[in-house]
Parts: C-alpha cells; sequence; structure tokens
C-alpha cells in the first residue's frame, strides 16, 4: 500500500518554520489513501466517530457521531460506511451532499489510548453515507486521557433543548475551562482534517466570551492542523462532557503565535451550538496522560 503526498504548502511551512522537515517527511511515509485490516478492525470496533467538514455556508464544525460498534466499518480498502448520517441537531446535517464533501474524521478509544485519523470525501448513502479515503494515519497516545465506557444511556433528554450563540454563556466558559479533551476540525485546499487536542483542566484558556486559546504542545512533527491554519483559518472545536453526553460546539476563526515560549493558538468565536443530548455514551473520570504537561504553563 502506497504512501499518498502529505503536505500542502501550509503544513510545508510551518514544518520549515519550525526546522522539522527531516522529522515530518519521514513521519508523512506512514500516511496511506488506503484502509489496512487491523485499520478497519480499529474502526468497526469503536462507538464513536469524530467528523469535520464545513457548513453549506462554509463555517468549519466538529461534531460527534455515535451508534454501537460497527456503525462505521470498513466496506473495501479505500471505503468506510458510517450509518445513520449526522444527527438533525448538528450544524453539519446538511453538509453531505452527493456531490461529495471533504470531511475529516477521527476515530478515538479512550479505554486503550488509541486514535486513527480518516480524511476523505463523503456522500450520502441508504445507510447514512460513505467516505472515499485519502488519508489514513495513526497517530501516538500522547495527550490522551484514558476512560472506561459505560455504556448507552437511552432516556436522553429532548433535542429541543438546543442552544445557539454567538459567543460562549458563563457556564459554557466553566465547561471549557474545566475540558481535558477537544476535537478541533480545519480545513484547507486539500481537504479538511480532524484531530485530538489534550491536557490537564486549565489547558484551554477563555480569554474573553468569544477568545479561546491553548499551547500547542509538541507531536509528531506533522503539523497538519497548524498547517491547515496557516492556509485557510477556518476552524471548528467540539467539547463533549464524557459523563452526561453534553456537546459543545464552536466554529469560528483561529490562528497560531510563536514566540520564545513557545505556539499559542488563539480561537474566536462566530457560533455556538451546545446540545445537552449530543452523545448516548457515558464513560467514566479520566486517568490523565502522563504527557500532560502542568496545566499552569498550558
Amino acid at each position: 500500500m502506497t504512501s499518498v503526498p502529505a503536505y500542502h504548502d501550509g503544513s510545508l511551512a510551518v514544518q520549515a518554520h519550525l526546522g522539522v522537515q527531516e522529522l515530518a517527511a519521514h513521519v508523512g511515509r506512514s500516511i496511506t489513501p488506503g484502509i489496512r485490516p487491523v485499520a478497519a478492525a480499529f474502526l468497526e470496533a469503536q462507538p464513536m466517530l469524530m467528523i469535520g467538514a464545513a457548513d453549506p455556508a462554509g463555517g468549519v464544525w466538529a461534531g460527534l457521531l455515535t451508534g454501537p460498534p460497527g456503525f462505521t466499518r470498513a466496506t473495501g480498502p479505500h471505503t468506510v460506511s458510517v450509518a445513520g448520517g449526522v444527527p438533525a441537531h448538528d450544524p453539519l446535517a446538511d453538509a453531505i451532499t452527493s456531490a461529495g464533501t471533504p470531511v475529516g474524521t477521527l476515530a478515538l478509544d479512550p479505554r486503550t489510548r488509541r486514535r486513527m485519523r480518516l480524511n476523505g470525501i463523503a456522500r450520502p448513502s441508504a445507510r447514512g453515507f460513505t467516505i472515499e479515503a485519502e488519508q489514513v494515519f495513526s497517530n501516538c497516545p500522547k495527550y490522551l486521557q484514558k476512560r472506561e465506557w459505560y455504556g448507552s444511556d437511552a432516556a436522553r433528554p429532548e433535542t429541543g433543548a438546543v442552544r445557539h450563540g454567538e459567543a460562549l454563556a458563563p457556564d459554557q466558559v466553566r465547561r471549557v475551562r474545566a475540558a481535558d479533551t477537544f476535537f478541533v476540525a480545519t480545513a484547507a485546499p486539500d481537504g479538511v482534517d480532524t484531530s485530538h487536542r489534550g491536557g490537564n483542566p486549565g489547558f484551554v484558556r477563555v480569554d474573553t466570551s468569544r477568545e479561546l486559546s491553548w499551547r500547542d504542545y509538541p507531536g509528531n512533527a506533522m503539523f497538519l492542523t497548524l498547517g491547515n491554519l496557516e492556509a485557510d483559518g477556518r476552524a471548528g472545536l467540539l467539547f463533549l462532557d464524557w459523563e452526561t453526553g453534553t456537546t459543545l460546539q464552536l466554529s469560528g476563526l483561529a490562528h497560531t503565535e510563536y514566540g520564545p515560549e513557545g505556539r499559542v493558538t488563539r480561537f474566536r468565536v462566530a457560533r455556538v451550538v451546545e446540545n445537552p443530548a449530543g452523545s448516548p455514551l457515558r464513560w467514566s473520570a479520566p486517568e490523565y496522560s502522563p504527557s500532560n504537561p502542568p496545566a499552569d504553563i498550558a
């Protein structure tokens, strides 16, 4: 199975700025256009899938799809089928069209601290939608909090309680500041990517009700997220309350600042969607990653 071109000009610019071109080129060889059997088995075992895409107006969002293990499965070496589609309450509900929609997905297993990214083109199907894979690769377990899956809660609140806004409400500010994990979707000329960010509570700062920031911790040197922001700037964030299932989705613009203390990404909120019935899945309290830096330097 051959590798595919891993990086566009935005990622290459960030890699050059930080002097990691050789390492990035080496790591980039792991990106393939196909789905290996081990990746297919991992995907099929998960009860959730994070998805990133642009809505019909062009705003980028990160969302959560859930179902019994097997709701997402590889149907061939380059194709994934996702049952159920995007929920009606999600800002991306109308994003996947027959013409094809660039999407970035992330399969994550908090039980084992494993994760896999699959980016490609999504189209509606009788089952929900399919994704024609263009980039498939795994990431290391850094900054992943370990959690046990307690099962699903069928008695969820009605989705009519969805809240919309253009800035964070005080209770949403508290939720973000307490988060140890969020997911970020970004866009660029070659597609969409969805990635994970994790740390000890407090690693995400709420500077104002419309401005968030976080330190970019050392990773695999690919700089796919930062590269996308260099090229485009649109971004979507997803915060998940693992114990209650509440989801908080933010869409806006982001950029990264480079200084003597490291890299800091700053995100400006344009739209907010909170859903107390966003996920039926229930997870345990976290066992924090040993890779997490102290929150007071985040």
